[in-house]
């Protein structure tokens, strides 16, 4: 099972106060983060991280790596140094991806696209960097932590979330 998410920014201070996360101190961030990755991500789920993993000041990305559950997959971000980029622990590390999860033909990327390939045929761009603060567009999702319960979401949860903020509306 694919789950999407991004915008983690662990060991990094400035998230606590420029998205207001609530907590204290950036250990406790930190701690948060991993129980809700793990709660519901499985040791054999795969992971898209869309950018900005964690801070150079964190320290060792392999040690973090080995405490989240799944195959994981960065999508390099702005913030996302070498020390991060390198990091054992990751699958894969690009740029900019596509896949098919659950009978969708997903753009993966840091950044939101205005147009992505396929958009006229159904495909979804997946993205992070923007923390929850983009006017929605159809078939375009930030999966950063800042819009999505500060948790990893599988596609459907992540489609459905934004039909059922709608109809309640």
């Amino acid at each position: 099972m694919n789950f999407f998410t991004g915008d983690t920014h662990f060991g990094d201070p400035r998230v606590l106060r420029i998205d207001r996360r609530p907590f204290a101190t950036i250990a406790e961030h930190d701690a948060a983060l991993v129980g809700n990755w793990n709660e519901v991500v499985g040791q054999d789920d795969e992971v898209w991280h869309l950018g900005d993993f964690m801070s150079a000041r964190a320290g060792d990305g392999g040690a973090l790596l080995s405490q989240l559950n799944g195959r994981k997959h960065l999508i390099i971000g702005n913030n996302d140094p070498e020390t991060t980029t390198r990091s054992k622990g990751w699958a894969s590390v690009q740029h900019y991806a596509e896949i098919h999860d659950e009978g969708r033909h997903l753009i993966l990327c840091h950044y939101a696209f205005r147009t992505w390939n396929q958009m006229g045929k159904g495909s979804i761009n997946l993205h992070g960097h923007s923390h929850g603060r983009l006017k929605p567009v159809p078939r375009q999702f930030d999966v950063g932590v800042d819009a999505r319960g500060l948790k990893p979401m599988r596609v459907a949860e992540i489609i459905t979330s934004r039909k059922s903020r709608h109809l309640s509306a």
